[in-house]
């Protein structure tokens, strides 16, 4: 099954908490505190696999999560950093962010990206021994990891795009041309998925085709299939447009070729206006008091494209087809790899100024981020850490607003797994 475009979610491990631990030793009077630091969190790395060639993987596991990394202990003894976690992509492979559809990375490269980045790990207590505060009982917790919702999105890395209606011919144009074996049938959307072939032109020279399944009238507003898959022939430097000119269905080549040009346009204006190269393919089949080659010949050249007369079945004029094409590729840019547009947000530390004070009763409950991490660094077993919490909620105007909002004394308030009795 092609499985092209996918929505995960990936989340960094926890950094590790720092330890409150003292040195104790055999005729070693005030070892003082030596707790280690927590270990950092695992990160989500992204990495190309060349053996893959869908991301079938991820419609059945979207949730991806790392390694958090171990807390430390005593002896100052650092905690594990916790292990990487790697997600294979294939070649080709864009990053997107869910909520903004922004570019994050473009996998074409051969460099791992991280895609979210561990959380890092707290400090030991023994980081917070000062001359006047010798026994510190308080230590830092571990941050959290980055977590994030992204759209992996396949685009095909290919030279050349076959592009044309159903049934024109391309996948038997890619089959004589390469070493590839699409599926070939007499009937419509034979190709229900793109396939890819390396075409050998000469030693040295040769370039990859992909062939696109049929792009119908419409297919830009999500008509067929070609809505799914135009995207694969983004990258493409270079169109290659069949056209059936031998009238076997009935079609006129001349509309034929307006239309598909018509669905570019509406896909990707920048896609109408890459180089193209038209085929008139099944010249075999063509009758004899037929105008319809003429025609579009002559419609083609006024538009300033190439024109060659091919057989594919018959592989009549391919081989020359495919030395136009390598010419021509020479000439281009090289395959063009999507330049990241994706603003990574300050990090949220929250802000004290958004605490949510709800009041219930004689109870008042604060909740919010900046508390929560706040929270994360207080040991409320040490009397010098309760007093810096204490000047915190202070410092922060917490003490004001509960005030001016009314709350007595003698009231409680509940900050999460806490209670308190407020005073003045």
């Amino acid at each position: 099954m092609f499985i092209d475009k996918v929505k995960i979610y990936v989340a960094a491990g926890k950094g590790g908490d720092g330890a409150v631990a003292f040195h104790r030793e055999k005729y070693v009077a005030a070892g003082g505190p030596d707790g280690g630091d927590g270990g950092n969190g695992g990160s989500v790395v992204v990495r190309i696999n060349d053996n893959l060639s869908t991301l079938l993987d991820f419609r059945y596991k979207r949730k991806y999560t790392a390694q958090s990394g171990v807390d430390g202990s005593g002896c100052r003894c650092k905690g594990k950093r916790g292990d990487d976690l790697i997600i294979q992509v294939p070649r080709g492979t864009v990053i997107r962010d869910a909520k903004t559809n922004r570019i994050i990375a473009d996998m074409s490269g051969g460099e791992d990206f991280v895609l979210a980045k561990g959380g890092r790990g707290g400090w030991g207590n023994k980081h917070f021994a000062t001359p006047t505060r010798q026994l510190p009982r308080f230590a830092k917790g571990g941050l959290p990891g980055e977590e994030r919702e992204v759209i992996l999105e396949l685009k095909l890395l290919a030279d050349v795009g076959l592009v044309g209606f159903p049934n024109v011919g391309k996948s038997t144009l890619l089959s004589v041309t390469s070493n590839a074996r699409p599926k070939i049938a007499n009937y419509h959307f034979t190709t229900l998925f793109p396939n890819l072939g390396v075409i050998y032109v000469d030693e040295g020279v040769s370039f990859v085709m992909a062939d696109i399944p049929g792009i119908i009238e419409g297919a830009a507003e999500g008509a067929g299939l070609g809505h799914d898959f135009l995207r694969h022939i983004d990258r493409c430097r270079l169109l290659l447009h069949i056209v059936d000119v031998s009238g076997s269905e009935a079609r006129d080549p001349v509309e034929d070729f307006d239309k598909i040009c018509a669905e570019l346009h509406d896909y990707d204006v920048d896609l109408s206006n890459r180089p193209m190269i038209v085929a008139a393919n099944k010249c075999d089949l063509l009758l004899p008091e037929s105008d319809n080659l003429e025609r579009l010949r002559r419609h083609v050249e006024e538009l300033g494209c190439e024109f060659y007369e091919i057989s594919a079945a018959t592989t009549q004029g391919t081989r020359r087809l495919m030395q136009i094409v390598a010419e021509r590729l020479r000439e281009l840019p090289p395959i063009a790899v999507y330049e990241p547009d994706y603003v990574k947000p300050l990090e949220e530390a929250g802000d004290p100024s958004e605490l949510e004070i709800e009041h219930y009763g004689d109870t008042w409950v604060i909740s919010g981020a900046w508390m929560e991490r706040l929270l994360s660094d207080v040991n409320f077993d040490d009397y010098e850490s309760r007093m810096y919490f204490d000047r915190q909620l202070h410092k922060c105007g917490l003490f004001q607003r509960l005030e001016d909002m009314g709350i007595q004394d003698g009231e409680t308030v509940s900050i999460y797994n806490w209670e308190f009795e407020y005073q003045r």
